[in-house]
């Protein structure tokens, strides 16, 4: 058995680790030779290094871009811990600087970030204008997902499915509502359990977002399955397929009352117990946060009350 060799540490630095974290993000040499601004045979030739380096081949690469060996999975799972790591030093270092300065990498949910973030994260931005907040828009899993690999320093999103290891913190609950048009059967009705609306034609969310698995769940346990017309990304283009006579949908009440529309549409009450639910904070350990995204924390956190306008009003 060979003896490991304990100067490996001298011998990668920092920037091939960046390198190789961006290639395995966008699966393509070219791709991530272009975003780094680094010529793709320079950029081959550290990796190249890199796996001499390590000796093992990290890399599969293909017509098509690249994909991992287990060996590069290993070095991603590392490197993205490594780099998380010195931009954490790098924000609390930023600290001694007067007044609260930094960055704070956030993953949301399409829900958190129509219904509460705007308000929440401007109030916080003119209190603490030095933090600059990276906010990117996600599907529920793909938040968590990017939390436990280091690519989001908080996440806000529904965490109904659980988060494995990740400690959570609440924030916000939220009420799903059916959205009809306000000449729909179902219209003049003060609430709805949802195995009725299984009759009718359905727009839906994403197949992986957590409003529309929440719903394919709750149709399973009846015994039933969804009669989905058609699928969009997002909850404006629900309300206006909805408008259109596509189908009836099902979005949180808030994002509803929040909508410009030129009217048209009703929300009505669905009565199942899942149709409430939590929007959450997520973080691998909130006590190790920088200071700035402890300060974000503490902002959310203090915002939390439950939302509860009444449905049955147009929008």
């Amino acid at each position: 058995m060979s003896t490991p060799d304990r100067s490996i540490a001298r011998r990668i630095d920092l920037t091939s680790l960046q390198l190789f974290a961006a290639v395995c993000e966008l699966g393509s040499i070219g791709k991530a030779a272009q975003r780094e601004f680094i010529a793709p045979s320079a950029l081959s030739k550290r990796l190249s290094d890199l796996e001499a380096t390590l000796g093992s081949a990290l890399l599969h690469r293909h017509s098509r871009g690249v994909h991992l060996t287990p060996a590069g999975q290993s070095l991603l799972h590392h490197a993205r811990s490594v780099l998380f790591s010195l931009e954490r030093m790098q924000a609390e270092l930023s600290e001694y600087a007067d007044g609260a300065r930094g960055q704070v990498r956030m993953h949301a949910s399409i829900s958190a970030t129509v219904q509460f973030l705007p308000e929440d994260l401007g109030a916080f931005i003119r209190t603490h204008q030095g933090v600059k907040i990276d906010l990117e828009e996600h599907l529920s899993s793909e938040v968590l997902r990017a939390v436990q690999e280091g690519a989001a320093d908080l996440g806000v999103c529904n965490t109904a499915d659980g988060v494995g290891e990740l400690q959570t913190l609440p924030y916000r609950q939220d009420q799903l509502v059916l959205i009809v048009p306000t000449g729909h059967a179902l219209a003049a009705k003060t609430s709805v359990a949802f195995e009725e609306t299984l009759a009718f034609d359905h727009v839906g969310l994403h197949s992986n977002s957590s409003i529309y698995v929440a719903m394919r769940q709750a149709a399973a346990a009846l015994g039933q399955s969804i009669k989905l017309r058609i699928q969009v990304s997002g909850l404006d283009a629900m309300g206006r397929m909805i408008l259109n006579g596509l189908g009836i949908g099902v979005m949180p009440l808030r994002a509803f009352t929040l909508m410009h529309s030129a009217g048209g549409l009703m929300a009505v009450a669905l009565n199942d117990a899942w149709t409430t639910r939590r929007i959450e904070l997520v973080a691998r350990d909130f006590s190790t946060l920088p200071r700035t995204a402890r300060l974000l924390v503490d902002h959310l956190t203090a915002a939390n009350h439950t939302m509860t306008p009444q449905p049955g009003a147009q929008a």
